[in-house]
């Protein structure tokens, strides 16, 4: 799908990943692992700049815009495929169709309130849906995650991943739940001082040798609501 061959990544002059080499392949699930700062967003917005074209990507930034509603800050994910007027009319008065899609998509996602109520009046668990919804409404092949889940209840997280991964052909997740990307996904990329220091199978690996490259951190406590 994708391979990156001994390339600098960083912002501007400053390099954060000096000669970085991955490759991708289509339906696989990947998680990227490692300590706070050392890069992993860095890759995973690179990746995603790569195969924008058929990707949709759930930063950490989430990108929501506060006074709007739930339903128009999803709709925002599929203004591509619609022509500027009809995305213009919904706007103003939201038709059934869309209504009815996200609907469906926010059901998924275990966001049962009305898509009437504005994002600044949801919780963080919930805002974090909303921008998972707004991913999954964009419809494309290949899921790209910043934290996606961190939001979240870890059996919720668990649960919602799996609507990830039934929606896309392939998920690439930046996390900080080790656990979770040793048992939901197929292959995991650590990184640390500054490169990528393993590249494996999951089922290859235990907490244990990802303690070899990295502090894993205990588990935080999380809130759905």
């Amino acid at each position: 799908m994708l391979a990156v061959v001994d390339t600098d990544l960083g912002y501007g002059q400053h390099i954060v990943l000096p000669k970085v080499n991955v490759t991708l392949h289509e339906r696989e699930h990947v998680a990227i692992l490692g300590p706070s700062g050392v890069g992993k967003t860095t890759l995973l917005h690179y990746l995603y700049q790569q195969l924008a074209k058929q990707s949709c990507l759930c930063s950490q930034a989430q990108g929501l815009v506060d006074n709007l509603s739930i339903f128009h800050n999803v709709f925002i994910g599929g203004l591509a495929r619609q022509s500027r007027w009809y995305n213009m009319a919904n706007l103003l008065l939201p038709f059934t169709q869309p209504q009815q899609q996200i609907n469906a998509i926010c059901q998924q996602l275990e966001l049962t309130i009305p898509l009437q109520k504005k994002v600044s009046e949801l919780s963080g668990g919930q805002r974090q849906r909303v921008a998972l919804a707004r991913a999954l409404f964009q419809q494309q092949p290949i899921f790209m995650g910043d934290e996606p889940f961190s939001a979240l209840d870890p059996l919720m997280g668990v649960r919602l991943l799996n609507v990830v991964k039934q929606s896309h052909q392939s998920v690439i997740c930046v996390l900080h739940d080790a656990d979770l990307a040793l048992a939901h996904f197929d292959r995991i990329i650590v990184i640390s001082a500054g490169k990528v220091t393993l590249d494996a199978k999951a089922n290859q690996l235990t907490l244990a040798h990802l303690s070899q490259h990295y502090v894993v951190a205990d588990e935080v406590p999380r809130s759905a609501y």
